[in-house]
């Protein structure tokens, strides 16, 4: 018996031997074990699905699902034999059933082809990593809210890195809060648009075999099946749309990852680090360096990597299944697991971090932060506000070239730039105070 008849599905219509640098390159068995616990539940689904349609007998339905269970229960102790050379996790699960079973599981991939076979199993195991992901948000941004409540410090808010407006700490974090609350509705839609099975659309065709697809598709969780069966074996925008989201949600955790790298370095003093997310250097004792803020700001590039590389292995291959679309499997895993890590990492930081009020508070005295609410003074005093805008642009000049801040300045040379200023206008400029006009309220 030759070679390909031994560990392949499909060695019939073939004379020689694969070359085993052919071999090697196609292999997925070792980069997709994690498929293999939704192969198994894809296939028990299947089998009830023949046994119902009366394709194989009942007695020949137990004897498969009860083989597959036990490759199941095996897998989840930790128990299977994974080394060996197998084409991919489909034919090591039907092997394996092979040598629990006997020759029934032959029967095993009636009405299936792999097409179909291998789309299904992606698609629940996208679904079932996407309810973890949300569930890892939910936790991080659970941790944003708590951690913003417990400061709410007055810092400078800044446009152009350059220091702005008066904001609080709080605010800034809460900032964060908006956008991972985006993007937890993000993967929620991705998650409830994954509604239709694959399962029976068969390679690409469907079958001439009298089977149940709406059967399979509620024993597995889906609402309904493709109304298509070449749009089923093909689609994977499901993947798309996951790692889509993984994108953004990466995009966000790198620009509070920048924040933190900010705020930790001298030249800022907002936050301290937990010693448990930082390192020191091999030749600088005084370091502590953010490396896992660092690490997720770099990370990021690699998840946007694995979109477009799968964006363009789908871009230009014609219907139906192509073995370009393996290249969905390692490309979606790494952006799984890379952003999944990301948000564990990040959710302990933020969620460990000390802020620093006081440098905070320096940091909003030497920067004019109160320049817009002076020019907002002079407004409701009546005068126009490209003339406020332009009178308080000389004010701090003056400030600059007399080193010091504008609620220092007195009244006499407040009142050098405009006869409206009158005593009220300290408090007004008061940063304290500031926050608690209008609609700033918001920010405490």
């Amino acid at each position: 018996m030759k070679k390909n008849y031994e560990t392949k599905l499909w060695g019939g219509r073939f004379r020689g031997d694969e070359d085993n640098l052919m071999e090697e390159f196609q292999n997925s068995f070792t980069t997709t074990l994690w498929l293999l616990k939704p192969d198994i539940k894809g296939s028990i689904a299947h089998v009830a699905m023949l046994v119902k349609c009366e394709i194989i007998t009942e007695e020949e339905g137990k004897a498969l699902t009860e083989g597959l269970n036990s490759i199941l229960k095996d897998l989840e102790a930790g128990k299977l034999d994974l080394d060996g050379s197998y084409e991919d996790v489909h034919t090591y699960v039907e092997l394996e059933l092979a040598n629990r079973v006997g020759d029934v599981a032959k029967k095993l991939h009636t009405a299936r082809s792999r097409n179909d076979q291998c789309n299904t199993d992606m698609k629940l195991f996208v679904k079932d990593e996407m309810q973890n992901v949300i569930g890892l948000l939910d936790s991080l941004i659970d941790t944003i809210n708590r951690i913003a409540d417990a400061n709410p410090w007055i810092m400078p808010g800044y446009t152009h890195l350059q220091r702005a407006q008066v904001v609080t700490f709080k605010y800034y974090l809460m900032a964060y809060h908006s956008m991972f609350s985006r993007d937890r509705r993000r993967l929620v839609d991705a998650f409830n648009s994954m509604t239709e099975s694959p399962l029976g659309c068969g390679a690409l065709a469907g079958t001439t075999h009298n089977i149940d697809r709406q059967y399979t598709a509620s024993l597995l969780g889906f609402e309904t099946v493709y109304s298509n069966f070449i749009d089923g074996v093909s689609d994977r925008d499901f993947c798309l749309e996951a790692m889509a989201a993984f994108s953004i949600i990466m995009m966000h955790l790198s620009r509070l990852a920048e924040e933190l790298c900010l705020w930790t370095s001298s030249e800022f003093g907002f936050i301290t680090l937990d010693d448990r997310y930082t390192t020191g250097s091999s030749i600088m004792p005084q370091k502590k360096n953010p490396d896992a803020s660092e690490l997720i700001r770099g990370k990021t590039g690699r998840v946007y990597g694995n979109l477009f590389t799968l964006l363009t292995v789908m871009k230009g291959i014609p219907l139906a299944y192509n073995k370009d679309m393996q290249e969905d499997k390692e490309s979606f895993y790494d952006s799984l697991t890379t952003t999944t890590i990301c948000i564990k990492l990040m959710n302990r930081m933020i969620g460990t971090l000390k802020a620093n009020p006081e440098s905070m508070k320096k940091a909003v005295k030497k920067g004019f932060l109160n320049a817009t609410e002076v020019a907002d003074y002079l407004v409701k005093k009546g005068v126009t506000f490209r003339e406020a805008h332009s009178i308080v642009g000389q004010i701090v000049i003056y400030a600059e070239d007399n080193k010091t801040s504008i609620e220092e300045l007195s009244l006499e040379e407040l009142s050098k730039f405009s006869s409206e200023f009158d005593d009220d206008i300290y408090s007004y400029i008061d940063y304290e105070e500031i926050l608690k006009k209008g609609i700033k309220k918001e920010m405490l």
